[in-house]
């Protein structure tokens, strides 16, 4: 008898993973340490964001990473279209992040 409950809480655990790094992409997306915006004399919470960039960068590639290990098991369903835009996905979320963490590197700290 198999247990296909477990391949189900997966699934479910892996999405609900995914979408919280999602919601932490999106976030760290709309901060911005270098805008026009910014006002006169808030220079010093400029590295207070840095780090809040970096850190949700991290948490991204953590959880999309996660998220990648449950929702992809050994043996899986086959459903290309869905399995195509999860991946997609989780490509585009380490991607963003990666790239973020060398943004701010190079252009944001010197």
């Amino acid at each position: 008898m198999r247990n296909r409950g477990v391949g189900r809480a997966r699934l479910f655990v892996g999405g609900f993973v995914l979408a919280a790094a999602a919601i932490v992409w999106a976030i760290a997306l709309l901060m911005n340490p270098r805008g026009s915006g910014a006002g006169q004399g808030t220079e010093y919470v400029r590295e207070v964001i840095v780090v809040y960039l970096r850190n949700s960068a991290l948490a991204t590639l953590g959880l999309a990473s996660l998220s990648a290990f449950l929702l992809f098991p050994e043996r899986r369903v086959q459903w290309p279209a869905r399995d195509w835009t999860i991946g997609l996905l989780i490509v585009l979320l380490c991607l963003t992040s990666i790239y973020q963490l060398i943004w701010l590197r190079t252009a944001v700290l010197d």
